[in-house]
C-alpha cells in the first residue's frame, strides 16, 4: 500500500492520492469477506508498504483496515517481507508496531517459527517464514569470494535444516499451513522485480513441496499463480490486490479463500474489481494523418476512469501534424494518462532491396527507387526529378571523378 502514486492524482476532498484509495478500496473488500464469511483466521503474505518506513498517513489506512479484524475478533498473522524491512534486512520495521501494541489476536511473522493458532473451529499450525537475507543466515567471511550462485546453494544449504526442524515439531494430529515470504524457482514475476528492496534468494520447490503442509501461502510475487497444479500440496501465490504498474496490466487481482483441515484443503482465487490500466500503442509513422489515426486508435478503447498509457511511433517531420491538445481533450475521462512519441531515426528503417550491394543504378534510377519509398515526397517528385537531371547535365567531370575514386 502506497505504491504507483504516479498514476493517481491527489484526491481534493480528501488529501489522498487516489491510487492510495484504490488500494484502500481493495484491501477494504477483502476484510468485508473476511467479516461476513466470518473466516477463522486471516495471513497477510507481507510488503504491506513500499519500505519499511511508510508516511504516517499510509499507516494509518493500513491499519484503519486491519483493525476491523481485532474488533471481530479474527486471528490474524502478518508476516514479514522484503519492503518492510530496511535494505540491511534487520527487523520488520514497519509491521513490529503490532507486536508492541499487543494488539489482541494478531502475530507478526518475523522469524521461522511455528505458531498454534486457535481459531473458533479448533487450532491450527502456521509456520511462518519472512523474507530472509544473506545477513540473515550467513556472516561476510562464509560469502567471500562465492558467486551468487555459490551463495544462494550456501543460504538453502542453511535453510534446509532450520525448516526440517520446524516440520519434526509440528503436532500431526493438525492441519498445518506454510506462510512465507520468497522468490520461489518457478515463480512467474511481476512489478516486484522492479520494487525489490535488498538481495535476496531463490528457494527450489522441493523445499516447500511437503507433505505435512496441508497449504502453502506465499507473497512476494504479484502475479498469482500456483506452482504445483497437483494441490498436493497447493504452493500458491494469491497476488497484490492492486495493479502497481503496467506490467501488471494483464494480471487478475485479489485474494484466496482456503478451506483446509487435516489432510484435506480446497481453495479458491476471488478476484478484485480493481481499476483497468491500459496500453495503446500505434504507429502513425506511415500514416498521412497521424493525428487522425490517434483519435481514432483512442475511440476503440474504454478509457473511462482508466490508467491510459498511449504510446505512438512518428518521424520527426510528423511531429507538427500533432495536436496534443486534442489528445489531452481525448483522453479527459481517463483516470490518469500519459502520451508518449517514440521518434522512428531513419538508420533503423529498412534498406531499399534496389539500393543494395551488388546492384549496379545510375544516379537517376537510384533517386527515383528512394522517391518511391517516401510518401512525403511524392508531391515534389518531378521536381526533385528535373533537378536533379540538370545537375548530371551540368557537372558531368565531378560524378566520373566521384564513380572512379569509389
Amino acid at each position: 500500500m502506497g505504491s504507483g502514486f504516479s498514476h493517481g492524482r491527489l484526491n481534493p476532498k480528501t488529501g489522498l492520492n487516489t491510487r492510495l484509495e484504490d488500494f484502500m478500496g481493495s484491501l477494504s473488500l477483502c476484510i468485508d469477506r473476511a467479516i461476513a464469511t466470518p473466516v477463522d483466521l486471516v495471513l497477510f503474505g507481507g510488503d504491506a508498504f513500499p519500505d519499511a518506513t511508510p508516511p504516517p498517513f499510509v499507516h494509518e489506512a493500513f491499519a484503519s483496515q486491519f483493525r476491523r479484524l481485532a474488533d471481530a475478533n479474527i486471528p490474524t498473522v502478518l508476516l514479514v517481507g522484503n519492503h518492510d524491512q530496511h535494505s540491511h534486512g534487520n527487523g520488520g520495521v514497519s509491521l513490529s508496531i503490532y507486536r508492541t501494541l499487543a494488539v489482541p489476536g494478531f502475530i507478526v511473522g518475523d522469524r521461522l517459527t511455528t505458531h498454534r493458532i486457535t481459531t473458533r473451529n479448533g487450532d491450527i499450525q502456521v509456520i511462518t517464514l519472512p523474507w530472509l537475507t544473506r545477513a540473515t543466515l550467513l556472516t561476510r567471511p562464509e560469502t567471500e569470494g562465492l558467486s551468487l550462485s555459490g551463495v544462494n546453494e550456501l543460504l538453502i544449504n542453511r535453510l534446509e535444516p532450520v525448516l526440517e526442524g520446524e516440520i519434526r515439531q509440528l503436532d500431526t494430529s493438525l492441519p498445518t499451513v506454510l506462510l512465507a515470504h520468497l522468490m520461489a524457482d518457478r515463480a512467474s514475476l511481476g512489478a516486484e522485480r522492479f520494487l525489490a528492496v535488498g538481495k535476496g534468494f531463490t528457494v527450489p520447490l522441493s523445499l516447500l513441496n511437503r507433505p505435512q503442509f496441508e497449504y502453502v501461502a506465499l507473497g512476494h510475487v504479484h502475479k498469482h499463480q500456483n506452482l504445483n497444479p497437483s494441490n498436493d500440496p497447493p504452493i500458491v501465490y494469491p497476488g497484490s490486490i492492486d495493479r502497481v504498474d503496467f506490467s501488471e496490466e494483464k494480471e487478475d487481482k485479489g485474494y484466496v479463500l482456503i478451506e483446509v483441515a487435516k489432510g484435506e484443503v480446497k481453495w479458491e482465487f476471488c478476484p478484485l474489481p480493481v481499476r483497468p490500466f491500459r496500453s495503446i500503442e500505434v504507429d502513425v509513422s506511415e500514416a498521412e494523418n497521424p493525428q487522425k489515426e490517434l483519435l481514432k486508435a483512442l475511440k476503440k478503447h474504454d478509457i473511462q476512469e482508466a490508467v491510459i498509457r498511449l504510446v505512438y511511433k512518428i518521424r520527426s517531420e510528423q511531429l507538427e501534424l500533432i495536436n496534443t491538445n486534442q489528445l489531452d481533450e481525448a483522453l479527459k475521462t481517463a483516470h490518469s494518462y500519459s502520451i508518449r512519441a517514440e521518434l522512428i531515426s531513419q538508420l533503423t528503417r529498412p534498406r531499399l532491396p534496389e539500393l543494395g550491394v551488388g546492384n549496379q543504378l545510375d544516379p537517376m534510377e537510384a533517386l527515383k527507387a528512394y522517391i518511391d519509398n517516401k510518401k512525403d515526397l511524392r508531391d515534389i517528385v518531378d521536381d526533385m526529378l528535373e533537378a536533379a537531371q540538370l545537375l548530371l547535365n551540368q557537372q558531368p567531370e565531378i560524378w566520373l571523378e566521384e564513380e572512379t575514386s569509389i
